[in-house]
């Protein structure tokens, strides 16, 4: 584990937890167990270390011409106070990252970045930075904390007197003291259900996260490792980067199309998404649910008779359904609901069909 990082909640939690590499990280990947877990934050809530996660800052009076020029979505249309999800893209389509921009304030914007991107993403936000602008990587003094689940603002609003109910998808309020502790509070999810995620100066981190445990141990509150946040975001079709998005896939290609606004104007990589949202795109992300038996995981290649068309990017035995499924990144000419495709498993060919996604709903939503 040489040269290995660790969050600042690394203390806490390391005699509590599995703790595994990831992106550079030693990180927790589950404490009571996935299974466990998962169904924690689909029925109560969990909460997560999730402060390997990078953040730059972007400002000054031409921010938002960077921010529009390195970006897939339209960043004119945030007002202070929202957040968008967007991507970041090579010129021949390909993804840097998936992100979130926080809009601060006028010519301020946050950039939330996946952990084993940092120094990439911030080297290319750099690279591509002109007049008024400073790039600035500020994730070594911001630890995030990710409470989610039904009972995430029940639970949250005990230590708080913000009303956490106005703080709605996609917005997020700063400095809202939590007991004591003040950090950005926002409302994105990552897991397919409510929740929040707050951002606070890293010292702070291990108190606040002893501190939503305690007041949550009734109401079920479990701490959650990477285990559970992988099989939720994956039920729930949330893309991951270095599975469903990399430099060799389009944002197109992996269904977050709806981050990608070609009328904004000039970006890196429009000319290519642009033709892939006219024409469509060579491949397509699709859900597969195993007919006969086996697990699909990633990687694994998919056939239709004797030709490859294409491979699994993340695929698991879903907790909720209890179903083995899978995302697969297919050519688009195979990519029809109810095709009968074959996964090779272990060197053998396993039958599967192509099914609706999201595998997994939150009620009412």
């Amino acid at each position: 584990m040489a040269d290995v990082k660790r969050t600042p909640l690394y203390p806490v939690y390391k005699d509590k937890a599995k703790l595994v590499p990831f992106g550079g990280w030693e990180m927790p990947v589950q404490f009571s167990g996935i299974k466990a877990e998962h169904e924690a934050v689909r029925t109560r809530a969990g909460l997560f270390d999730v402060s390997h996660m990078g953040e730059a800052e972007i400002t000054g009076s031409d921010a938002l011409q960077l921010v529009q020029r390195l970006t897939t979505n339209d960043a004119s249309k945030l007002e202070p106070g929202r957040v968008q999800y967007t991507a970041m893209c090579y010129p021949d389509g390909g993804t840097v990252d998936d992100l979130l921009v926080y809009m601060r304030g006028e010519g301020d914007y946050l950039l939330v970045i996946n952990a084993a991107n940092i120094d990439k993403d911030v080297e290319w936000m750099g690279k591509h930075a002109s007049g008024d602008v400073t790039v600035k990587n500020v994730s070594d003094r911001i630890a995030q904390i990710a409470l989610q689940g039904p009972r995430a603002e029940k639970v949250l609003q005990r230590l708080t007197e913000t009303d956490l109910s106005r703080i709605r998808p996609f917005r997020f309020q700063a400095d809202v003291d939590l007991d004591g502790v003040s950090g950005l509070v926002s409302r994105t999810g990552y897991t397919g259900e409510d929740g929040f995620e707050i951002y606070l100066d890293a010292e702070k981190a291990p108190l606040l996260w002893e501190k939503i445990l305690e007041t949550g141990k009734d109401d079920g509150v479990v701490p959650c490792g990477l285990g559970a946040r992988d099989t939720l975001r994956f039920e729930a079709r949330l893309a991951l980067y270095g599975n469903e998005l990399s430099a060799s896939i389009s944002p197109i290609e992996a269904g977050i199309g709806f981050a990608v606004k070609p009328d904004k104007g000039d970006f890196i990589g429009r000319d290519v998404l642009v033709r892939q949202k006219k024409e469509g795109a060579p491949r397509k992300l699709v859900g597969l649910e195993m007919v006969e038996r086996g697990i699909p995981r990633s990687h694994y290649p998919v056939y239709v008779g004797e030709e490859e068309v294409g491979e699994i990017t993340s695929g698991t035995q879903s907790p909720t359904l209890k179903k083995n499924v899978g995302l697969a990144l297919i050519k688009w000419e195979h990519a029809q609901l109810d095709n009968r495709v074959d996964v090779e498993i272990r060197g053998k060919r396993v039958a599967a069909k192509i099914v609706k996604t999201p595998f997994y709903k939150r009620p009412n939503q």
